[in-house]
């Protein structure tokens, strides 16, 4: 596969194949904080009975970022079966309903119960509690620089696969 940047004084070239070592990679570095923290978080969601799989579309059904099964597994990055194999178990655990729409009956409508608003409520404090504890002896400023930072990668890797997108 060619590179769709090509180095120059604007696009300089950070790694090699000579000298390459993924411990010192940007991808290794973030992939590894990634873990911990999902590592964190599960432990402090453990005592509601909450993995990482099932917090996360609990909070993305609370923060309306989605409302039906097919929203859900794109928000989620799962395939349907997954998504079913969630929710059933989301379902018995009383935290979700599906609820199929009256105007189309192909489509399922996820509703949080009680117990699931409950318990997405509760994922924020969490989530806030973990990285604050990641971002310890970082100021102000370099918080904004770490995320502005990490928003140019984003935005570079969201270009690349829509440059990859476009050819296919």
């Amino acid at each position: 596969m060619a590179s769709r940047i090509a180095p120059s004084p604007a696009h300089p070239v950070f790694y090699t194949p000579d000298d390459y070592r993924p411990d010192e990679s940007a991808a290794y570095l973030m992939r590894r904080i990634l873990t911990l923290m999902a590592a964190e978080v599960d432990e402090a969601l453990e005592p509601q009975g909450l993995t990482s799989a099932q917090w996360v579309p609990l909070l993305k059904l609370h923060m309306g970022h989605a409302s039906t099964v097919a929203e859900l597994a794109r928000e989620c990055q799962l395939d349907a079966g997954a998504m079913t194999r969630l929710l059933d178990r989301l379902e018995a655990k009383g935290l979700v309903a599906r609820v199929r729409s009256s105007e189309d009956r192909r489509v399922v409508n996820l509703e949080l119960t009680k117990e699931g608003r409950d318990a997405a409520r509760h994922i924020p404090k969490v989530l806030c509690k973990v990285q604050n504890a990641f971002l310890t002896g970082l100021d102000v400023a370099e918080w904004q620089q770490l995320k502005d930072l990490l928003r140019r990668i984003l935005d570079n890797g969201t270009k690349l696969q829509g440059s990859r997108e476009g050819k296919e």
